[in-house]
């Protein structure tokens, strides 16, 4: 449920309707917008219908919301959320580049990569320091080390950084090095580790699940904003399908349908998606054009040598091209990839 006040709602009006609801076992979670304010109301709906909420002074509106994603949904925030990443924005027609290895294997690659990545136009830096691997025999990556080799290589080109945390334990750990926290598809559903990211107040990129549905992604982010972190971003990297043509299925509709029914900003991961170079532009250039807020691409100087989806990588040289492309497109819809913001670096 979502209680609307009035223009001239005083604080102590606001303060009342939060202490009515708390008083029914709910919480509230007050939203300031440039035009209106909004409680949310988290929470059993049915011990709010009985309350008459609307004739509490300062109140214009009570609107029941039909998704259990509450926050997350348009009726609790009718504009787009613009999430920003260490002075990168994300949302609101402004596009997030991100590029970068798989995996963070050494200092001196991970700065080369960086520094070309960079030069293209990208404004945020990814590497995993923490692989979260299908076999236990594969590479898992260079934890903690990973971590200092990935923000050393942001700092030194002027760039945010993200990487993933696979572990409520290391969530601390993690957020002290990267800018952004990535949470894998294969932990979209840990709620634990959901709930832990949520508390740090660092800006969240959510990646969908390889069998979640929309709702499921929603609902995850759900966690994640119910502790009081608004800055989320939503990713989608491919469903498992029944082709092997790609390596996962490429849900582009899913894109135009959260745009329907959430305010997160969300980008795709064709790398992921369809582990293909040779299309991978196409379905990022796709992405851009059904909607999405930019775009999430695995770049390495040596594919061949890679410790971690090196067949999925592009080239530095490929990406230079590719982020010249999603420029000219996004220009076309009004939109442009925001700066990275350490401009003098």
């Amino acid at each position: 449920m979502i209680i609307i006040l009035k223009s001239g709602a005083t604080d102590d009006q606001i303060e009342h309707v939060i202490e009515r609801v708390e008083a029914l076992g709910l919480r509230a979670h007050l939203s300031r917008g440039t035009f209106r304010t909004v409680i949310g109301v988290i929470g059993d709906e049915v011990k709010v219908q009985a309350e008459p909420l609307r004739a509490i002074a300062g109140v214009a509106e009570v609107v029941p919301v039909l998704p259990p994603y509450k926050l997350a949904s348009l009726e609790a925030h009718p504009a787009p959320s613009v999430v920003d990443v260490s002075g990168v924005h994300i949302g609101g027609g402004q596009l997030a580049l991100i590029a970068g290895p798989c995996a963070v294997e050494d200092s001196d690659r991970m700065l080369a990569i960086a520094r070309r990545v960079r030069a293209s136009g990208a404004n945020i830096l990814r590497g995993g320091a923490f692989k979260p691997r299908t076999s236990p025999y594969a590479f898992q990556g260079l934890g903690e080390e990973g971590l200092r080799i990935l923000r050393d290589a942001g700092q030194a080109v002027g760039m945010p950084v993200v990487t993933e945390v696979t572990d409520p334990r290391d969530v601390d750990r993690v957020a002290f090095h990267a800018d952004m926290l990535q949470v894998g598809a294969r932990n979209m559903q840990n709620f634990v580790l959901l709930t832990e990211v949520g508390r740090t107040q660092k800006p969240v990129l959510l990646k969908r699940g390889m069998s979640a549905t929309v709702t499921d992604l929603l609902m995850s982010a759900e966690y994640i904003l119910s502790q009081g972190n608004p800055r989320v971003v939503l990713c989608e990297r491919g469903v498992r399908g029944f082709d092997t043509v790609t390596r996962n299925l490429l849900d582009l509709a899913s894109v135009a349908v959260v745009k329907r029914l959430s305010h997160l900003p969300i980008i795709v991961d064709p790398s992921h998606a369809t582990g293909r170079p040779d299309i991978i532009p196409d379905c990022a250039l796709a992405g851009i054009a059904v909607g999405a807020d930019g775009v999430h691409v695995e770049v390495h100087d040596c594919p061949e040598c890679a410790k971690s989806d090196g067949p999925q990588a592009l080239l530095p040289d490929a990406f230079d091209t590719l982020a010249d492309r999603i420029r000219q497109l996004a220009a076309l819809f009004g939109r442009s990839v925001a700066k990275a913001p350490w401009a003098n670096v």
